[in-house]
């Protein structure tokens, strides 16, 4: 079976003893063009797998940030066909896995086989649909799973037994866990009982497990990471959206980047601090 980009890249970590960094966006944001110049810059600041949001009306599983941040895209006209697009354009500039992260309905209505087809085309390595279960993927996975377009599944504090073992069977690429019951949104703690959740994840799946939501600065970066193979931080860089634009919007997101790749470097090192 050919290894997917996600599975080479995180494979590839892994050897060399490193974290993985994901990053969340929304496509988009402030438009399209943005996203465009922030992508390459991404990955030259220490990205490891790049989330791209697909702005959607009515996004329950995002906190108010990244509510915010669908507003401003779709005010935009951003569309799931112009994220392609846009894809297909920069994919020569970006070597790292771009994985889209959205809700059912824009993709279900686009058609699956249509973009399961355009999705691959482009250059898109990785599908995690916040609103669709393993359960219900029937007509998507097999299509997924002929592409060659990795799907991505949630686990939360609240999985049990039977379902960390069903998205082990049907999640590749890796595994995504949400370290807070709730929405996403920037966090002062991290949960105490992170560590002993996490654990019992990895000793089931082979995956690897990256873990997010509500992770807000490089020292938590540091300890999420010294638990799972790689943290995903999302509002905490959209929240830059709302305070910054042009080049200097470009020059802070990088920053955060940048500091938070050095964060999880040596995590074990880090939390000592």
């Amino acid at each position: 079976m050919i290894k997917s980009r996600i599975a080479k890249h995180l494979d590839k970590l892994a050897k060399a003893n490193q974290k993985a960094l994901a990053t969340f966006i929304t496509a988009g944001d402030p438009d399209l063009t943005t996203t465009a110049m922030l992508l390459p810059l991404l990955e030259k600041a220490g990205v490891d797998v790049i989330e791209l949001g697909i702005p959607f009306s009515d996004p329950v599983a995002d906190g108010a940030t990244i509510q915010r941040s669908s507003e401003r895209s779709l005010a935009a006209g951003t569309t799931l066909r112009r994220v392609l697009d846009m894809i297909t354009t920069i994919r020569a500039e970006v070597s790292v896995p771009i994985v889209l992260m959205g809700y059912c309905n824009q993709f279900y209505r686009y058609g699956w086989q249509q973009f399961t087809a355009d999705a691959v085309a482009a250059g898109l390595d990785g599908l995690l649909l916040v609103d669709l279960p393993p359960e219900e993927m029937d007509e998507l996975y097999p299509l997924a799973c002929k592409a060659g377009l990795d799907l991505i599944f949630l686990l939360t504090p609240t999985s049990d037994a039977e379902r960390i073992a069903l998205v082990s069977r049907k999640a590749s690429g890796f595994i995504y866990y949400v370290t807070v019951a709730g929405v996403t949104g920037e966090r002062k703690n991290i949960s105490e009982s992170l560590a002993a959740e996490l654990k019992v994840v990895k000793n089931t799946v082979k995956l690897p497990v990256l873990a997010g939501f509500g992770i807000s600065d490089p020292q938590q970066a540091a300890q999420v990471a010294g638990y799972a193979d790689g943290v995903v931080v999302g509002s905490a860089i959209v929240k830059l959206f709302e305070q910054y634009q042009g080049d200097e919007l470009l020059e802070k997101v990088t920053a955060l980047v940048s500091d938070l790749k050095q964060a999880i470097v040596t995590p074990a090192e880090n939390q000592k601090q």
